[in-house]
């Protein structure tokens, strides 16, 4: 049954919990929550409600758990894509928060940043959620409540769902802080327990074990592309293709046969590239067929029912100006100019080739079609002007436009059109194409990584490869997987993020770029943590709470 269209209704009746992330197992105590024993019984929609609680852990604006001021700057995709990319060369955003600052320039610390504290609190959050919904959902629990063999069925399916969506916070929590505290439905709960932390490379394997186990053959996790966009099996290979990529940056050895092997298994599943890059990335990306052939995992907006200020929201109005908007013309489809993110004309040149830029008629010169940039009225340069959102170059690769429309087509529309509609990719085949090449460049088989490789340049409309090392790999992911949350795991995999031989403009806090201390590689557990569980301790190179 296809109930991920009844998520959203769903969830508007069901009580956001209260949970602390300093008490990351409390049972709730109100009555009418999701994750709370009492509201279980026989009725599917509880169980329902309960697995779109965790679901939601992704794109919720709510702040009652967190120390923060704004609650759309706290979502979860959004603040991990901060981490990922405005700390590296392909995004910078032009608001004076010193949060952002510090990010854009590589001089965190330990001090409370709102980015990183809310990767911390909702990956932690979502973990604890998901370990109270499988308690609750225990096959004890439910021959206490008289749930019969059917609906048991279903439930399973839930509960592997349930699984894979903490696999998925538990990967993000420790490529984003290392050592991260750890608590499975097993552990102790209650308001005296104190999870302790548990070494990254102890978190992979435990990831690693439950993905292989959800996608196995005889595994409750649904079949490949049966829901979309909830999770299934294939999304389950993809997160452990991308966890063996990394395998070396996380326990200390490289697994490039398991990564290798993982994406073979993949590429019989029945995914397709879409034809046109663009369209990946619309406002009907969830409705163009194509599309969704090439998601392996995606996280759905809906301007209307989701009504986030994080993810492709942020992509979308942060990349456009008030100025941007007129009557006649839209650029991306959405009616709000937030005046925020922007990439440097120094990245675009550098990895897409771009020419001739005309900033007053807004033109320039690309072959290579992800290449999707907005400049006019942009100055081309950034130095002395980081938090001047006109100097720079807009991406504009996410777009509410439908697929089958131009922007000035969609205008009518897209006045109406505060929020999102484009569906973020979570993972997806282009991904997966990358990860093997890379993998077939460690094992020996480069013929056949070059196979994807050209597939990839075919649809971008470039020349493919001859041959193609480390460096390619370094530029190609940039170009293909711009702006989806990848490039600050990318440059600390190539030992590039903190390098001082691999600079971008105000890397290390100068225009020119500088390296910093390795130890940033990851960042600081936010001391209000630390202060709350003794159980915890910082990261290597930042002081120590007091």
């Amino acid at each position: 049954m296809k109930i991920y269209n009844r998520f959203l209704t769903i969830l508007a009746a069901a009580s956001i919990a209260t949970a602390c992330v300093q008490d990351l197992n409390t049972l709730p105590l109100n009555p009418t929550d999701a994750t709370s024993e009492s509201v279980y019984g026989k009725d599917e929609q509880a169980y329902v409600a309960g697995l779109t609680k965790i679901y939601f852990q992704f794109v919720s604006n709510d702040t009652q758990d967190l120390q923060v001021a704004d609650g759309g700057a706290s979502e979860l995709i959004r603040a991990f894509w901060s981490t990922q990319e405005t700390t590296t060369d392909e995004a910078k955003c032009a608001w004076g928060d010193a949060w952002v600052k510090d990010l854009n320039l590589n001089t965190w610390s330990e001090v409370q940043n709102d980015a990183v504290y809310a990767v911390y609190v909702r990956t932690l959050q979502g973990i604890a959620y998901t370990n109270e919904y499988l308690r609750q959902t225990s096959s004890e629990k439910l021959d206490e409540r008289g749930v019969d063999a059917e609906l048991k069925a279903r439930i399973e399916s839930y509960r592997a769902e349930a699984r894979f969506l903490r696999a998925y916070m538990y990967w993000m929590a420790m490529d984003t802080f290392g050592d991260v505290p750890f608590t499975t439905e097993d552990s102790p709960f209650g308001g005296k327990y104190n999870p302790a932390q548990k070494s990254r490379a102890e978190v992979f394997n435990y990831v690693v074990g439950e993905l292989t186990a959800l996608a196995a053959e005889d595994s409750a996790m649904p079949e490949v592309r049966s829901n979309y966009p909830r999770a299934d099996k294939g999304s389950c290979l993809g997160l452990l293709a991308r966890l063996y990529l990394n395998a070396e940056v996380y326990t200390g050895t490289a697994m490039w046969i398991e990564a290798k092997e993982t994406c073979e298994k993949i590429f019989k599943l029945g995914y397709s590239l879409c034809p046109e890059y663009a369209h990946l990335f619309r406002g009907d990306n969830d409705k163009n067929i194509d599309a969704k052939n090439e998601m392996l995992w995606a996280v759905g907006y809906n301007a209307e029912k989701t009504q986030s200020y994080g993810g492709t929201t942020y992509m979308l109005c942060a990349s456009v100006a008030a100025t941007d908007i007129t009557d006649a013309l839209i650029p991306n489809g959405v009616s709000g100019g937030w005046a925020g993110l922007r990439t440097t004309y120094e990245f675009a040149q550098k990895y897409f080739d771009v020419k001739n830029p005309n900033y007053s008629e807004g033109t320039y010169e690309c072959a290579d079609k992800r290449g999707i940039f907005y400049i006019k009225g942009r100055q081309e340069s950034m130095e002395d002007q980081l938090n001047t959102f006109l100097n720079g170059w807009s991406c504009h690769k996410y777009s509410n436009v439908p697929s089958d429309k131009t922007a000035a087509e969609f205008t009518p529309d897209a006045k109406t059109k505060a929020l999102s509609d484009v569906d973020f990719p979570m993972i997806r085949l282009g991904e997966i194409y990358l990860i093997y090449a890379e993998a077939c460049l460690h094992t020996g088989a480069e013929a056949q990584g070059l196979e994807k490789l050209a597939e990839l340049a075919e649809r971008a409309g470039v020349a493919a490869p001859a041959s193609y090392d480390e460096d390619f790999l370094i530029a190609e992911r940039a170009r293909e997987l711009m702006w989806e949350g990848h490039r600050r795991t990318d440059l600390i995999r190539y030992k590039k993020f903190n390098s001082a031989s691999f600079l971008w403009p105000y890397k290390g806090g100068s225009y020119q770029g500088q390296g910093f201390e390795e130890y940033m590689n990851v960042f600081a557990i936010p001391p209000t943590e630390l202060a709350a569980n003794k159980e915890l301790h910082q990261n290597p190179g930042y002081p120590a709470a007091q």
